[in-house]
């Protein structure tokens, strides 16, 4: 959500006449385009009580308070020795980013509030006709952007990408940019307050200045339509010349041709050659896309794939494909993660997955991953499951979280509806079922097919359960009881019978699922397990030994379940929780992972790579 900031209604005013901007553009592949990097080191500012957005009296900050103003605090207190400042942003401590604050210093382990982030940095000077843009890959939650002490907007969400435009502010020379990031979370927003993973407040992922012509490819979405016959490109044009303006797309040996509309947006189509290879698990063909306009090119690569439902089996490329998965949550290896996604970092994770585990899916839960992550996976062949942060206390009733949450599923498809990697988009995880939440996830699942008619949608659910008699005594039955699911195209569910339960382990494979009309996914399921902690003779919950056995009975319901088309356990690796505190086990970290913070693989880590193997090696 872009906006004009929406601070104390005092400070608003001064701010509209200089903003450049309530809404950026899309600007896909910003990290290709002409410009500067931004990332390394700032100088940041912890602001508890806010100070350097509000007074005393709910008025403006003083000028010793605003820590966005273009000023040398030093050379400014030296002209003035009566002057008054309680801030030096350019003395401050200084990180390097992108990062969270959580690894900023000891003290910042548990911080949430308003952190200030400055850096200068040298430009030369704009050609005539140039634009140029700020554009942050993500700040979590809220960020406030100003460049040379002017405001250029604010945006909300804390995972997808955001850009303003500030040509009528960058100076040939030194330029300032500062950004203060709100991590607390509200009560309309999303995700809600309530959660189990780390806030990672900050600027998490890279800062780019980009110049662009005045004219330029803001997107173009490159893909094989549903019938697999025709490659479609949508290019849309950002700029005073984009009605009317020429536009070509270069890619397998094809170009499309023609002109943008009055809206500025060009769609362009031609038989896909006999030649195409298909992107595939284990064939992840890509090709170079050069779209032209005008004086400026943007490039990509993009794979060429189908997927699509028949009844109750998920074809890709007009074949079944059994999803076998792992959920990943976006933290680095390590002790001390700071969410750092650098390719490396998302190969590595990502490789733990597909040559580990033998695996053809990831779930990214729970929220738009890094770019960098979608991107690796195209290359590394791994199908994905994208999903915003709707889940649990989400406020339903409420017309600004609905609001927001639909731009957070049109951005973060925006940005990655290039990736054939992604065959899943999911609107929600873990949703009671009521009136609102109904309509509210159904403006959502009616969103996606707006915008991206070649992909599923799905959302995680809940199971409902009775115990019945069945052929060796009473069991355990499970189905999915939602309304949701007439909506949606493949049904998933989590289910931690034996962990969140009161289950024997040894009743958990007789556990009976009703069939479904639609192919499902087991989205979750897990046991938290302590790295080295084995006792194998009380089979203690939290020690590898249980985990391994709980993955074991797990499995074997999945037997039971006639329409199971997929499973994503939950989870790859361990990963921060400030509300799991148990002192010895857990120590605010989620155990449910196959490895641990580090990647020392645990016992159940093999059983589900033995079992994805076998899976494998039938051809599923």
């Amino acid at each position: 959500m872009r906006r004009i900031f929406g601070w104390a209604l005092a400070v608003v005013a001064p701010f509209l006449a200089t903003s450049a901007a309530m809404a950026g553009p899309i600007l896909n592949r910003a990290d290709l385009r002409p410009g500067q990097d931004l990332s390394g080191t700032w100088n940041y500012s912890v602001d508890p009580y806010r100070d350097g957005v509000t007074g005393f009296h709910r008025g403006p900050p003083g000028a010793g308070h605003r820590r966005y103003d273009d000023s040398d605090v030093d050379q400014v207190t030296r002209a003035d020795p009566k002057a008054l400042y309680e801030y030096d942003m350019k003395r401050s401590p200084t990180a390097t980013l992108p990062a969270s604050w959580l690894t900023h210093a000891p003290e910042m382990r548990h911080y949430q509030g308003l952190v200030w982030y400055q850096r200068r940095f040298d430009s030369v000077a704009l050609k005539p006709g140039q634009r140029a843009f700020l554009r942050f890959e993500a700040a979590n939650y809220t960020a406030k952007v100003f460049l040379n002490g002017q405001a250029v907007g604010e945006h909300e969400g804390g995972f997808t990408p955001f850009s303003f435009e500030v040509t009528s502010l960058l100076r040939a020379g030194e330029n300032q940019v500062t950004v203060g990031v709100d991590s607390t979370p509200s009560v309309d927003g999303a995700p809600p307050p309530v959660t189990d993973w780390e806030t990672y407040g900050g600027i998490t992922r890279p800062v780019r200045l980009v110049i662009t012509p005045a004219t330029f490819v803001d997107e173009a979405w490159v893909r094989l339509t549903r019938d697999g016959r025709t490659i479609a490109a949508d290019v849309k044009l950002d700029g005073a010349a984009a009605a009317g303006a020429a536009v070509s797309v270069k890619v397998a040996g094809l170009t499309l041709s023609g002109q943008a509309g009055a809206d500025g947006v060009a769609k362009l189509s031609a038989l896909a050659p006999k030649s195409l290879k298909r992107w595939a698990p284990g064939a992840p063909t890509l090709y170079d896309v050069r779209v032209e306009a005008g004086d400026d090119v943007l490039s990509d690569r993009v794979g060429f794939r189908t997927i699509e439902v028949r009844g109750g089996e998920i074809l890709l490329n007009g074949k079944p494909v059994f999803l076998r998965g792992i959920c990943l949550h976006e933290e680095e290896l390590g002790e001390n993660p700071a969410r750092t996604i650098t390719e490396a970092n998302a190969r590595a994770l990502l490789g733990e997955a597909r040559d580990g585990l033998n695996a053809n899916f990831v779930r990214l839960a729970h929220y738009p991953h890094s770019e960098v992550t979608t991107r690796v996976a195209d290359e590394m062949g791994l199908l994905v499951w994208s999903e915003i942060p709707i889940y649990w206390l989400v406020a339903f009733d409420n017309p600004r979280t609905l609001k927001l949450a639909r731009e957070m599923l049109a951005d973060s498809i925006h940005r990655d509806r290039n990736r054939a990697s992604i065959v899943l988009w999911s609107v929600a995880n873990e949703t009671p079922v009521g009136e609102a939440r109904n309509t509210f996830l159904g403006t959502l699942t009616d969103d996606v097919r707006a915008l991206d008619d070649t992909r599923l949608v799905t959302a995680a659910l809940l199971a409902a359960r009775k115990t019945v008699d069945g052929p060796n005594g009473r069991q355990a039955e499970q189905w999915i009881d939602d309304p949701l699911a007439a909506k949606l195209d493949v049904l998933a569910v989590n289910t931690y019978a034996g962990w969140y339960s009161d289950d024997d382990l040894d009743a958990v494979a007789k556990i009976a699922w009703r069939p479904t009309d639609k192919p499902m996914v087991f989205s979750e399921f897990g046991a938290d397990a302590l790295a080295g902690f084995s006792d194998p003779v009380l089979m203690r919950k939290f020690s590898e030994d249980f985990q391994a056995r709980y993955y074991e009975q797990t499995l074997a319901m999945a037997a039971n379940a006639p329409s199971l088309r997929g499973l994503s356990p939950w989870i790859l690796k361990d990963f921060r929780s400030p509300r799991r505190q148990h002192p010895v086990y857990q120590q605010g970290w989620n155990r449910k992972g196959l490895i641990s913070p580090t990647g020392r693989r645990k016992a159940a880590f093999k059983v589900l790579a033995d079992y994805y193997a076998k899976l494998k090696g039938e051809g599923r």
